[in-house]
């Protein structure tokens, strides 16, 4: 009797879990791909728009930057001698196209009244922006989701929070920023009225230079964040099944609202903070003027009062370019806190 041959045991590598991870990582790469690729596709024909339509505004308005910088004494004959000197003696469309031109090979031209470079100009004042912006929109989304889960369990904080994002919502910032100032500036004098202090000459300077003005610029943020995402919590804590299975598996209230309920909610928040993004910027314009903070803002309303088409013109691209960039920020983080969504759009 043949003894019968043994097959020999081959040890297999391909584990089905790590070939599906792998499929998977490669279709959300994909998807984070053709996103960052529409965005930037995007991006071309809005940054064009907006620079006709800031080109062809500012060129309506009565006089230009050789009257602004002469002044109400110069003669014509000077302020002929001074347009023609910085070019704005040249048709309108003759000149925008030069800094089209420019723009394409990196360069957003020379400021009409100091002369520098525009990219200088913005350089040095962008972080100062971005810090106020960042602070705002990190501040505004702690406290909204922090209301927002008091006020899904307390009925007291539900109706303190609904006066307070009603007042929110319906209060300038400009307004807010006043009464900051007269407030704690000038009768309680705990905060700096006006001026900013850079983080490297020191850091708690900064934070109290930055605090006022932070504030006036969150709380609207704050308000209309605070109440979308109470009400979709109290949606999902009435309706939704698997809030009623964590319940029914003994799971603590407070537990239910955070892990559950709230992890559901942030891809709604996100949605809210991407769309307010654009205000918050236009609102920041504002709150640089009122507390002399040195960032684009106060740069744009100077460069409009003096009718520096070339500052105005590369601010406004830049702060276009800043809103698509932020867009995409929010897409992304769709995919991070949801990765349904990219298999969906594959």
């Amino acid at each position: 009797m043949t003894k019968p041959e043994l097959t020999p045991i081959v040890e297999r590598r391909d584990v089905p879990w790590r070939s599906w991870a792998g499929g998977l990582s490669s279709a959300l790469s994909a998807v984070i791909l053709g996103l960052v690729l529409r965005r930037f596709a995007t991006a071309v024909p809005v940054a064009l728009g907006v620079s006709v339509l800031t080109f062809w505004i500012l060129n309506l308005l009565p006089g230009n930057a050789a009257w602004s910088l002469l002044g109400t004494d110069a003669t014509a004959a000077d302020a002929a001698q001074l347009e023609a000197k910085l070019g704005l003696d040249l048709p309108a469309t003759e000149r925008y196209l030069q800094w089209l031109r420019g723009l394409l090979s990196g360069d957003l031209g020379k400021s009409l009244a100091s002369g520098r470079p525009v990219t200088n100009l913005i350089a040095e004042r962008l972080a100062v922006t971005a810090e106020l912006a960042g602070l705002a929109v990190l501040l505004a989304t702690v406290c909204a989701v922090g209301m927002a889960l008091l006020a899904a369990r307390t009925p007291l904080a539900d109706r303190v929070g609904a006066i307070v994002s009603m007042v929110g919502i319906s209060l300038p910032n400009y307004v807010l920023a006043i009464v900051l100032v007269l407030g704690l500036a000038v009768h309680a004098r705990i905060l700096p009225s006006i001026g900013f202090v850079p983080i490297q000459e020191s850091p708690w300077g900064n934070i109290k230079s930055l605090i006022l003005p932070v504030s006036a610029l969150a709380f609207p943020l704050f308000s209309i964040c605070s109440r979308f995402l109470r009400g979709d919590l109290a949606e999902q804590m009435e309706r939704e099944g698997y809030i009623l299975t964590a319940k029914a598996k003994g799971v603590g209230p407070w537990s239910v609202l955070v892990r559950h309920a709230l992890r559901n909610s942030l891809a709604g928040l996100v949605t809210i903070v991407g769309l307010n993004l654009g205000p918050l910027i236009g609102g920041a314009v504002v709150i640089e003027q009122i507390f002399a903070l040195p960032g684009i803002g106060r740069l744009l309303l100077q460069a409009i009062n003096i009718r520096d088409v070339v500052v105005v013109q590369g601010i406004v691209l830049v702060i276009a370019l800043i809103t698509v960039s932020a867009t995409l920020c929010v897409d992304l983080l769709y995919l991070a806190l949801d990765p349904r969504i990219g298999r969906g759009r594959r």
